[in-house]
């Protein structure tokens, strides 16, 4: 059986819960597919989560690699297309605000995710869940890590399957605040099984 390294993040900001450290935790242990599935939460920190994730890599040794993250705001599932070498943005859990900062000094501007995302999209769409390809992952951690594992990746000119998929706010955060869109955390999870289910494809 193939092994998936599912991550998503704690809460940041002043959003009391992240959607994607529940579903990381309900999938850890799982059988999605073909995929045996090992969920770690990673740190908003700037100078910690890309370590921690190419650490947990390393300890799992998977086949593919899908980061999740919160996008407040968005009304879709949104696997990420690109990644780009910096970091800028508001203060992480730990004071860190880099600005203009590169990810790698001696990296290239920008990877693009090696997940079949148009078929995730698709595959999304026919299931009757809201869905598109994001062009653009931020400057924030979600665009670090997938930058940091993307680079990883290509330097250890490992095969590794990887990306990064945004997922809206839950019912819980836009109780909290009104103005953000929400879903169902298990439509949520669901979505996310769909886009891991198309590895098999």
């Amino acid at each position: 059986m193939k092994k998936l390294l599912l991550t998503g993040f704690e809460p940041f900001l002043d959003h009391g819960s992240n959607p994607t450290e529940y579903i990381v935790r309900t999938l850890d242990g799982r059988v999605v597919g073909s995929f045996q599935i090992t969920g770690r939460v990673l740190p908003v920190d700037f100078e910690r989560s890309a370590d921690l994730l190419l650490n947990y890599v390393e300890e799992v040794q998977p086949d593919t690699v899908i980061s999740l993250g919160l996008a407040a705001g968005r009304a879709k599932i949104t696997p990420e297309r690109v990644a780009i070498n910096v970091n800028d943005g508001v203060r992480d859990n730990s004071g860190n605000k880099p600005v203009d900062a590169p990810i790698n000094q001696n990296g290239p501007d920008a990877y693009f995710s090696t997940l079949p995302i148009r078929n995730m999209v698709n595959a999304l769409l026919e299931n009757g869940i809201p869905a598109e390809i994001s062009n653009t992952a931020g400057t924030y951690l979600c665009n670090n890590v997938m930058y940091s594992m993307l680079h990883s990746a290509k330097e250890r000119g490992t095969n590794i399957q990887a990306g990064f998929i945004h997922v809206p706010a839950s019912f819980e955060l836009t109780m909290q605040n009104p103005k953000i869109p929400g879903w169902p955390l298990e439509t949520i999870q669901d979505a996310i099984e769909l886009c891991i289910k198309t590895l098999d494809e």
